[in-house]
Order: structure tokens, then sequence, then C-alpha cells
């Protein structure tokens, strides 16, 4: 059973799913494993990520692994109506189709659930807190999750601190081979990628603010830079404003940016971090954009209550013509412009990440009733394997440590 926009789309999508298979050689040999081994035999997990053409791989390799798998999309303007179809055809059960209401976004969660999974993959949190709030019924014969994003990780930290998760997750954002490589890479191409394909402007030379210095924003921040913008960086925390100044970045209040900024994203986990008083001091023809993973980073509400009209002057780019004059233009509807506007990360970098995501579940499948209702980061092995397969992929050969520098490093007596 599934519920999708078009079936007919099955063979676009299927391209698209052939095209990411030649680009994801780390998840393919895993792949291949899963179908020998079947580490994830008779095990149901329900799903909550981007459908997108690298997804569908990850789910292609969790059925190749046993798994009955689930998926609905994680976010209203991120799934790939072609893909979604084309993975009906593959035998996973989809939810999802571009374009959802908030309550059909959370019915798809619900039919997901509806299959009573073992295993939760989530990206943002809005499965599990589904599960916590209003599924609770499903805790007993869930074995632990795993969770792509900051933001969800954020959401899982607090609900462990306050005493109410109820199962393991596994914070696979947390892993070098996600965060250093998915987010920093990942999101500084996919996110300057979507910001061309909706408005088509010239980078070089802008004012471009980036609010937030993370991995996901200093990616954000270094691929502006190389297209010649003049980048700025806003920032709550002094030793992430101090990086960005010693990485060669303007830092100021985004107070002060917004008074002389051209392009506008944001990439922060938090919300309203772009309001009323900052908008009201921007340029005509200001753009607004955001990367972070719920549309709540720019204060929608406050420019409705700044705009005296608005339209769409081009596919996910809205034209607020405000009170005072002067036009600004909202990006993919404040959503994951990376995703909503283009096709999120390309398919060599959600390799590893994907990888890691695999790797979990099985970790997870193989260590049933062994893990306490926490946060756990990624086993180290699985991290350190995944990179290993991923140079071995791209044919790079590294050194080894002989015997007497292991002996060097483990031990104290040697100095001057």
């Amino acid at each position: 059973m599934s519920k999708i926009n078009n079936p007919a789309l099955s063979k676009e999508g299927a391209m698209k799913i052939m095209w990411a298979e030649d680009h994801m050689p780390v998840l393919m040999s895993i792949k291949k494993r899963f179908e020998k081994e079947k580490p994830l035999k008779n095990l149901v997990i329900a799903c909550c990520l981007h459908v997108t053409k690298e997804t569908a791989i990850l789910m292609k390799t969790l059925k190749a692994g046993g798994a009955d798998v689930y998926l609905c999309g994680s976010n209203p303007l991120s799934t790939q109506d072609d893909v979604a179809s084309a993975l009906v055809e593959e035998g996973i059960n989809v939810f999802a189709w571009r374009g959802v209401t908030n309550d059909e976004y959370y019915w798809c969660i619900d039919q997901v659930l509806d299959a009573k999974p073992n295993i939760t993959m989530d990206d943002g949190g809005d499965l599990v807190t589904r599960i916590h709030s209003k599924r609770t019924d499903l805790i007993e014969n869930i074995i632990a999750g795993t969770e792509e994003t900051t933001t969800g990780v954020i959401r899982f930290r607090a609900m462990e601190k306050n005493g109410v998760l109820k199962y393991p997750i596994i914070a696979v954002n947390d892993a070098c081979t996600k965060h250093l490589f998915d987010n920093r890479y990942g999101t500084g191409q996919s996110t300057i990628d979507g910001i061309l394909r909706a408005t088509s402007v010239l980078i070089s030379g802008k004012n471009f603010v980036v609010s937030g210095y993370g991995w996901c924003s200093r990616g954000i921040a270094m691929r502006a830079k190389g297209m010649g913008a003049n980048v700025i960086v806003t920032e709550v925390d002094p030793l992430k404003a101090l990086e960005a100044v010693m990485d060669g970045f303007s830092v100021m209040t985004l107070e002060e940016a917004s008074q002389i900024g051209d392009i506008f994203v944001t990439a922060t986990g938090c919300k309203d971090i772009v309001r009323k008083e900052h908008m009201s001091k921007m340029k005509s023809g200001a753009i607004l954009a955001n990367s972070g993973h719920f549309d709540a980073e720019i204060n929608k509400k406050d420019l409705e209550s700044l705009t005296k009209s608005k339209h769409t002057i081009r596919p996910n780019v809205e034209e607020h013509v405000l009170k005072n004059g002067k036009k600004i233009y909202l990006l993919a509807e404040g959503r994951l412009v990376n995703l909503a506007a283009a096709e999120g990360h390309p398919s060599e970098v959600m390799d590893m990440s994907f990888a890691d995501q695999a790797l979990s579940a099985e970790y997870i499948a193989r260590n049933k009733g062994k893990l306490a209702a926490k946060v756990y980061s990624v086993p180290e092995d699985i991290d350190k394997n995944v990179a290993k397969l991923k140079l071995e992929s791209m044919d790079i050969k590294i050194d080894s440590l002989t015997s007497e520098q292991k002996r060097y490093l483990s031990g104290w007596e040697e100095g001057t």
C-alpha cells in the first residue's frame, strides 16, 4: 500500500535512481553484502526522510537486507514525485508527494507508523516525536532509531535530558563521515544550487549574509566566497564567530548586516533568526533563503505583516512588496532551499551519510535489547569503515603505522 502523486512518473524516477547508483559506490557495496547476509530480515523499518534519488538507494539497501520498508517525506516540499513513483515499483511502501499540507504530512507519518516498526529512521525528528506524543503504543515494539540531521539530534538530546526519550537513538548526524562532509560540502553546494535555480542571480560581488557558523553554514559561506561573494557571517556563539573571522569572513550583528546584505541564508537550527526589525531595514531586492530543516528561521508572519502585496514571480520565488515600497524575495516558502528549489545534496556525499544509516540499522538489529533509551554516537568502527570504503572507491591509498610507531603512540616513556 502506498500513496503518491503520479505513478506514471516511475520511468523518469528510475533513471534518476540509476544515476545515483553509479555515484554511490559505498552504499552499493553495502547493498551487495546485505543481499547475501540479510541482517535486517523480518524487521519493519519506518523512515521519515527527504524522498530523493539518494534516499531511494538507501531504501533499496534496507530492503535488500531483508527489511520491510515504509517511507514518508520529512519536509512538505522535498519529495521528488518521480522518485517516489519509482520506489513504489521497487516494492517500497511510500506515502509522500510534493506540496503536502500540514494535515497530509502527519497523515503520511501515521500511515508509516501503522506498520508497527522495529526501527525508525528520522530526518528532523517528526517521526520520533509523533511516536512519543500520539503513538506511544508502538514504543514497546521498537528496538531503536536513527537520526539524520542536526535539528533532530538537538530535539532528541533535549528529550533524553528531560527523561522522556523512550527508546535508543543513534545520532547519525554526529558521525564524522556525515557532518564533516554532508553538512559542509553537501549543504554548501546544494544551497547555492537552490538559490541559483530559483533566481539565476549573479553571486559574484553580492553581499552574501550567512546566519550561523556550524558545519552547514561553513559550507555555504565557503561556496559563496568561492563564487566571488562578499560573505558576512552572523552568530550568537563567540567561538564560532571568532572562527568565522579567522576564516576570513566579516562578522557582525544581523541588524548591521540587514542594511547591506543582498542575499540572506539561514542555517542555524533555531527559530526567528530573520525578523521584522531586520526585514524593514533590508535593501529593495533582498533575497531571503533558508537551509535549516524547519521553515521557522525566517519569521514569515513578520514578513506578511510588512507586506502590502505579494505574488509568485518565478517558481520558488515569492515577491513581497512591502508597505515602505521595497521588494523582498522569499525563496521556497522559507523551507529548505536546497531541496525545495533544487535536488538536495550530490549523490557522492550522501553515499557516506546513507552508508552510516544502513550500517547503523544493522548495528541496531545486532544489538537488540542491549541499548538504553538515550542518544548514542555512531560506533567509531562504522565511521572509520565508511571513510575507508569511500577512499577505496576513489582509488586512494593511505599509509599504515609501523609497529614501532604504534608502540611510540601507546607509550609515555620517550621524550626529548
